[in-house]
């Protein structure tokens, strides 16, 4: 951790207008979009690629808003951890650190360690708790500005200079190169798809985002369970238990980063 980092933290608390932001970001870039409690809010990518974690409240509740882009993953989490019993509300950084080629956060109370994607605590004092995780969805610019001009977006205005608007990754998400090992790889599809995971009942599975672009809607069973995968033109993909009728949240990420972690998952379309 970095009295650097903990300083972008406290100072990110300004959001502006879609009229604002529209002068800034691109058209074909992407974003962070979160509905929670009937706020709409961005996070551009271009920002959190140099920060990877912004602390937010939104109506009052503590929302942790992470990006890794090693692992292309954008994944929000409520703000709480339990301490002796207790739920209370922390803030998050970067250790510096990786797991699986994936972010692992630190929470300031207890100085655990987090791994980004699933949300788990793997080392120190707070071990085995999990995150609760919030639906949140990355989408491009263009297709969100004109369906929701309310939204408040991130500004730029954090306080550091950094090249924003210019990737460090160059070339990094389209190639099939790994920066850093992981304990399992799966070569059925190229390490970098872009897929949306999910758990049902224990069981893991994931879908690739150019089947749902081509598909709009998907309809499949996972351990006995009907689910519907949804896209909409907005970009906002939505996964629902058919036979409860409840959302289940999902993780974008690149599909070595998915298979790392559950590689006892299931790929649609793969038997």
């Amino acid at each position: 951790m970095t009295e650097e980092y903990l300083l972008w933290l406290k100072k990110i608390k300004k959001f502006v207008s879609i009229k604002e932001a529209d002068e800034w970001i691109e058209d074909n870039e992407l974003v962070l979009a979160l509905t929670y409690k009937s706020v709409e809010k961005i996070y551009p990518l271009q920002i959190l690629v140099w920060h990877e974690i912004a602390n937010d409240n939104i109506a009052g509740n503590p929302i942790l808003i992470t990006y890794c882009p090693l692992c292309g993953s954008g994944i929000a989490y409520e703000r709480k951890i339990e301490v002796n019993g207790e739920k209370i509300e922390t803030r998050f950084g970067t250790s510096g650190k990786l797991f699986n080629s994936n972010l692992v956060m630190y929470d300031e109370k207890t100085d655990t360690y987090w791994q980004q994607i699933d949300g788990k605590a793997i080392v120190g004092e707070l071990t085995g708790q999990e995150l609760k995780e919030i639906s949140i969805d990355t989408v491009v610019w263009r297709d969100w500005k004109s369906g929701h001009p309310n939204s408040e977006v991130l500004s730029q205005d954090t306080g550091f200079s950094r090249q924003y608007g210019k990737d460090p990754y160059g070339s990094y998400y389209e190639d099939s190169f790994l920066i850093f090992d992981v304990n399992a790889q799966d070569d059925r599809i190229h390490p970098k798809t872009v897929v949306f995971g999910i758990e049902v009942d224990g069981t893991y599975k994931a879908y690739k985002e150019e089947d749902l672009i081509k598909e709009k809607t998907i309809e499949d069973k996972i351990g006995g369970v009907r689910v519907k995968i949804e896209r909409n033109d907005d970009g906002i993909v939505k996964i629902s238990n058919l036979e409860t009728g409840d959302e289940i949240v999902k993780e974008r990420d690149f599909w070595f980063a998915w298979y790392a972690f559950h590689p006892e998952t299931k790929l649609y379309g793969f038997k």
